[in-house]
């Protein structure tokens, strides 16, 4: 097998250089920049679109994960204070309450008061006019027993009687009122 340099072209190693082969890399280096072309920019233009899209799309999302974490915050600083506002409500409601449960007491006690005072000054009258009904009653009794005594003269055992007698006048006139 002995090979001829003109028929089997330049040998090196494993590949062999001749014609074909030139043709080959040319129209490999053809395929290639009309692939380049064709395809790998409007792939590559593509890809390029697609990473910067999706750049923006990661650049909206935080974007929107900081503008919803204010909005958290701004929530939760009005939650706290509608909270405390709430509690305030209920403590200013409450002090009133109490205010005006005071004052009712207060009113209450005056009224009390007033009410005793009035009592007092009833059982006076009545104490004065039971005082003066007595008196007009002893006055009566007075002059009812005087008139009894000067109309007889009395010895021993009719003073008796007129005294037991005038007794049970008084004790059925007390009893009649």
């Amino acid at each position: 097998m002995s090979m001829d340099l003109t028929t089997a072209g330049l040998r090196l190693g494993l590949v062999e250089f001749n014609w074909t082969f030139v043709f080959q890399l040319i129209n490999t280096l053809i395929l290639y920049l009309i692939l380049k072309k064709f395809l790998f920019a409007p792939v590559t233009k593509f890809m390029q679109n697609r990473e910067n899209e999706i750049k923006s799309q990661i650049q909206n999302a935080k974007e929107m994960e900081n503008s919803a974490m204010t909005l958290k915050e701004s929530y939760e600083a009005k939650l706290t204070h509608a909270e405390e506002e709430g509690k305030e409500i209920v403590k200013k409601h409450t002090q009133r309450a109490e205010n005006r449960a005071f004052e009712i007491v207060k009113a209450a006690e005056s009224d009390i008061e007033s009410m005793k005072l009035n009592a007092h000054r009833e059982l006076e009258r009545e104490r004065v006019k039971a005082v003066n009904e007595l008196k007009d009653q002893i006055s009566q009794l007075t002059i009812m027993a005087a008139s009894k005594v000067v109309e007889k003269d009395l010895n021993e055992a009719d003073h008796k009687e007129l005294i037991n007698k005038f007794i049970s006048e008084v004790g059925e006139s007390q009893w009649q009122n």
